[in-house]
């Protein structure tokens, strides 16, 4: 049996796609329903901050019969949240990294999942070391076989299925209303903060006036390549939408909002301007991803969300962009690199105050 398993592990490795800094394009629409199954019941071993406590600075292959369970917080319909979902009990929540689409089908809100860990892989995505660093976000998933990153997904339907055990239907999760004083610090995890990885509502957000997001000048190309990025950030680069279809991205490229960027990482900027090379930006258009900064309290707060998500061309509401108003949001906090970010799952969980 050890020996089977050990292949179904291999065979997940080989096929599994690894995180990327961009989304590719899900299907959102309605699968057939699933078919029955059995609802199962277990008994945790462990509570979700206790598993992520194990979680030591690299990389950690489980090698216990842990089980963790919880309730599904997030889903994927649109399209907002990527090959995974997560689980959370009343110590925080966890991102399990199934490596499909369509996953509000199997995985419903409010629906109990159990997972047995032994085999699965703890790791962190995200971290940066350094004063202007700090968390990640702490994932279970599959070893990387390419040691990129600390985790990878599992995707094969044998290996899911040994491992993430769907139980029975409840009540969605309500999330909790958090302070500025409830918010995470640059490095705590979801072992030192239980609102990482849970659903929680934040309200009276302002507006900061600024954005990032990073374009690349081909996208077939290296997308690591400092000739091949352009980074929008520290201002608004007048983008007005919560992410960027490709529709979108060409519109404000056309409008010369971002002529005057220089390409390339941080010293290394000597590749000309986006006006230099609209050509091939132009000729080579994606969906990105952006990210709408906001403050709350004296903490700052990057909303995140994907240009393939069905409402990454919404507009933000003028008078919310003027800081005339505030919003209410209900989503996922994660962290990347010491910062907080916010996820949301659909933009009915926006909130303009009068």
């Amino acid at each position: 049996m050890k020996i089977i398993y050990k292949i179904f592990v291999a065979a997940a490795l080989l096929l599994s796609a690894l995180a990327c800094e961009e989304f590719t394009p899900v299907f959102t629409g309605k699968y057939p329903e699933p078919g029955e199954y059995e609802k199962v019941t277990m008994t945790p071993t462990h509570t979700i901050a206790q598993l992520v406590a194990m979680y030591k600075g690299a990389a950690k292959v489980i090698e216990e019969d842990i089980i963790i369970g919880g309730k599904v917080s997030t889903s994927d319909r649109s399209g907002n949240f990527y090959r995974s979902f997560y689980i959370q009990d009343e110590t925080g929540g966890i991102e399990i990294k199934i490596g499909k689409t369509g996953l509000y089908n199997d995985y419903k809100p409010g629906q109990t999942v159990y997972v047995k860990c032994g085999g699965l892989t703890l790791g962190m995505y995200g971290y940066k070391s350094g004063n202007n660093g700090g968390s990640g976000m702490i994932q279970l998933g599959l070893e990387d076989p390419e040691g990129e990153y600390q985790t990878s997904y599992m995707d094969v339907a044998e290996i899911i299925d040994r491992h993430v055990f769907r139980g029975e239907f409840g009540d969605p999760v309500v999330p909790q209303v958090i302070s500025a004083s409830d918010l995470p610090g640059k490095n705590d995890t979801q072992a030192t903060n239980r609102y990482i990885g849970s659903l929680v509502t934040l309200k009276g957000l302002k507006y900061a006036n600024e954005v990032f997001a990073l374009l690349y000048v081909d996208s077939n190309k290296d997308t690591k390549l400092s000739s091949n990025r352009v980074f929008l950030s520290d201002e608004t680069h007048g983008i007005t939408t919560w992410a960027m279809s490709k529709n979108k991205y060409k519109e404000y490229l056309s409008a010369g909002l971002w002529d005057d960027v220089k390409l390339g990482n941080g010293n290394d900027q000597n590749y000309g301007t986006v006006a230099d090379n609209k050509e091939q930006l132009m000729n080579n258009p994606g969906a990105y991803s952006v990210s709408q900064y906001f403050t709350m309290g004296g903490s700052e707060i990057q909303i995140r969300t994907s240009g393939y998500s069905r409402f990454a061309d919404t507009e933000i509401d003028p008078d919310v962009l003027a800081g005339t108003k505030t919003i209410d949001v209900t989503g996922v906090i994660t962290m990347y690199q010491g910062s907080i970010q916010f996820t949301l799952l659909d933009i009915t969980d926006v909130k303009v105050n009068d």
